[in-house]
């Protein structure tokens, strides 16, 4: 069994991946490729990148390329009239690109723990007002395509 670390940190190489993909045009084989020899599990240039559940992180990456123009829409969607998709960051981006597939196509993973996970990656990469960005962004669209999910777990939760 995988353990949570493992997807998380998959989550974190599948977002790095994403953002290279974005900013040098590499193919979803290249990323593959190169993070499974290069990056996950290995110390490069004095940063540690943690074993991660390698299907995972090519669930993630893979999922993300062949459903991009849904889940592009879906954040389009969710993100103010004035502010599209295609203007948001590269790293930004491909924290809501990840959290948007898992979210619409991994509905074995529950929505609060893709909203929590992808907030913990965007604090690892700013501090300011993104990861609120992206827990509304997320928030929004799990509200959209697993109706009543997050309320059902809200309202259980009330006794605490």
């Amino acid at each position: 069994m995988t353990k949570p670390a493992e997807r998380s940190a998959a989550r974190l190489a599948a977002v790095q991946a994403l953002y290279q993909m974005d900013i040098s045009g590499n193919t979803v084989i290249d990323a593959l490729a190169e993070f499974e020899a290069f990056w996950i599990g290995r110390e490069v240039e004095g940063i540690e990148f943690k074993p991660s559940d390698t299907n995972f992180f090519r669930d993630i990456l893979s999922g993300v390329v062949k459903n991009q123009r849904d889940i592009d829409v879906r954040i389009d969607n969710a993100l103010a009239t004035d502010w599209p998709l295609k203007r948001i960051e590269a790293v930004l981006r491909a924290i809501l690109r990840g959290g948007g597939y898992e979210l619409m196509f991994r509905k074995d993973v529950p929505a609060r723990v893709v909203i929590t996970e992808y907030v913990d990656v965007t604090h690892g990469f700013y501090g300011d007002d993104e990861p609120g960005l992206v827990n509304a962004v997320l928030d929004k669209v799990a509200r959209e395509v697993r109706p009543g999910e997050l309320e059902k777990k809200a309202a259980g939760q009330g006794g605490r």
